[in-house]
């Protein structure tokens, strides 16, 4: 899959400026505040149909501009296509392809990415809430009706919350609250299923990219944790509401004493272990990147798998941060598809990988 040619218009700091990239490995340089991540970041939108830092639309939308428009050549499962995103403040976004009008969830496989960023070593040191995200947006990528089943569960889950936050003061709204939670257990099964074999796949494909990237040294395993009375994840998608409608029965009491929603897929995590241990409590900085940038490798890995083709692989920033044999690794494991590596100094990136340079400044592209 292949971005050769975006065009930013009103696009964070870019006023109107275009971009043509190489099928195989792109440098993009430049000082601090220059874009970088920014054109990283719209490259990302065209796969993911969403900013992967910001949350609303309106911070995307440069100052003086009343919109901010992408317009994108891509090749992707042997077809040239047109996407064009455009972002109003105040109104929908606006997607097509081809001229033909998409939703975000319908955009999921025109195109794919994988990013990765300094903010994804988040991936091992935080919370699960991170690592659950980080499944949605692969899986998502992958499987539009997944994406469609997580933003239901996600409406589900806020009108949910809002009764339990509430019904003290209206308890009307405890007529509805068993049928919010119902719902909620049958796209739980649906999440759950999807994640487990995603999370198996990753485990499978992580491990011997990490032995190799480690040198050896040490060895990580992935597991997927739901709810408790989920025994089997990967059981049929009956069986498994079965066992969510369990825990939350036994949880509902808690849940009207708390206000908080106590049972479904917002509870699940992707547990990271090395040599054995917690890797968020007990590993070093140095096993976190490491761990964190394999987890990404393999999602590559899975999309080759999937559609037969590489997706975009975005590097915003990583190589600073690895010393020269990991640095290495990571240049010889990038072969076979496209890659657009944000740095400051290229440090012979580009004569080692025979990378395509785009310089930087202020929004512009100074080569």
């Amino acid at each position: 899959m292949i971005v050769r040619r975006i065009a930013l218009n009103g696009w964070r700091n870019y006023d109107f400026e275009a971009f043509d990239f190489s099928p195989n490995t792109n440098v993009i340089r430049g000082q601090n505040a220059q874009g970088k991540t920014n054109l990283l970041e719209a490259v990302y939108m065209l796969a993911a149909g969403r900013s992967f830092r910001s949350r609303f639309d309106r911070e995307l939308v440069g100052f003086g501009f009343s919109s901010a428009e992408i317009l994108a050549d891509i090749e992707a499962h042997g077809r040239e296509q047109t996407i064009r995103i455009l972002l109003t403040p105040g109104r929908r976004k606006q997607i097509t392809v081809n001229s033909v009008k998409k939703t975000a969830s319908e955009l999921a496989g025109t195109i794919t990415a994988v990013l990765f960023c300094p903010e994804d070593l988040a991936i091992v040191r935080e919370g699960a809430s991170v690592r659950r995200k980080m499944l949605d947006n692969a899986i998502s990528q992958l499987r539009p009706g997944y994406a469609a089943a997580l933003t239901e569960y996600n409406r589900l889950y806020e009108q949910k919350s809002a009764i339990l936050r509430d019904y003290r003061e209206k308890p009307s709204l405890l007529y509805t609250l068993d049928d919010f939670s119902e719902r909620m257990c049958r796209l739980s099964a649906r999440l759950i299923r999807y994640r487990a074999a995603f999370a198996s796949r990753l485990d499978e494909a992580a491990e011997p990219i990490h032995r190799e990237f480690s040198g050896g040294s040490d060895e990580l395993r992935l597991f997927y944790r739901t709810v408790s009375t989920v025994e089997n994840p990967f059981a049929s998608e009956r069986e498994i509401y079965y066992a969510v409608c369990d825990h939350q029965e036994s949880h509902r009491k808690a849940e009207l004493e708390s206000g908080q929603c106590l049972t479904g897929a917002h509870k699940d995590d992707l547990e990271i272990v090395i040599n054995g241990k917690s890797a968020r409590t007990f590993a070093s900085q140095s096993q976190k990147r490491t761990a964190a940038l394999s987890i990404k490798l393999a999602e590559r890995e899975i999309h080759l798998q999937e559609t037969g083709e590489y997706p975009v692989l975005l590097l915003d920033d990583v190589l600073s941060e690895l010393d020269a044999r990991r640095q290495e690794f990571v240049l010889n494991r990038i072969g076979g598809g496209q890659t657009l590596i944000t740095c400051c100094e290229d440090d012979g990136i580009a004569r080692r990988t025979g990378a395509k340079v785009i310089t930087i400044s202020g929004g512009k592209a100074a080569n």
